[in-house]
């Protein structure tokens, strides 16, 4: 389990993850739809995530939560033996996304997605691009985010964050060693 807590400026934070749980979430950062969001990114990873943010301005809370969520999978995405990267592409409903992602050490997030003139239960989405930024940022990530289809913006944000559950899944699981 991975714990972190950021203060200062930015809403004050906590979060636990456990990456070998059971897809539970209870995530309490102020805004519904991201704290959906992040119900969903664990359910598809597998993990137990347990994230509070302060109360503030929405675009601070979602700059919080993405880099605390970053700052508490470091750990975990470079422990010895954890293969530090992972892809997948997972729909929902008609859209259809595929994140790649790679603990690198350099934080980049490249995107096709556009959704900033989208709004889905009040939250602007192009909240969400910074949530990414951030956390690329918190766990040092090269994090690759393609949208091949989708037109519902819920539904191409649901995909995303299922799509990065199961690549993060996948980059903190130990390596299989090679047989000889």
């Amino acid at each position: 389990m991975a714990a972190a807590g950021h203060t200062g400026a930015a809403p004050r934070t906590h979060v636990q993850v456990a990456t070998h749980g059971t897809g539970s979430a209870k995530a309490e950062t102020g805004l519904p739809v991201l704290d959906h969001l992040l119900g969903r990114l664990a359910q598809f990873a597998a993990f137990d995530l347990a994230l509070e943010v302060s109360p503030g301005a929405p675009l601070e809370a979602v700059a919080a939560a993405g880099r605390a969520l970053g700052e508490g999978l470091s750990g975990p995405l470079r422990v010895g033996g954890a293969r530090g990267h992972g892809s997948a592409v997972v729909p929902a409903d008609e859209a259809l996304a595929h994140v790649a992602l790679e603990a690198s050490g350099r934080p980049l997030v490249v995107s096709n997605v556009d959704l900033s003139a989208a709004h889905v239960g009040g939250l602007d989405t192009d909240l969400v691009a910074r949530f990414l930024r951030e956390l690329a940022e918190g766990a040092a990530l090269t994090l690759h985010v393609r949208l091949i289809e989708g037109e519902d913006t819920q539904h191409v944000l649901e995909a995303i964050f299922k799509a990065l559950g199961v690549a993060l899944a996948q980059a903190c699981r130990p390596r299989v060693p090679k047989e000889d």
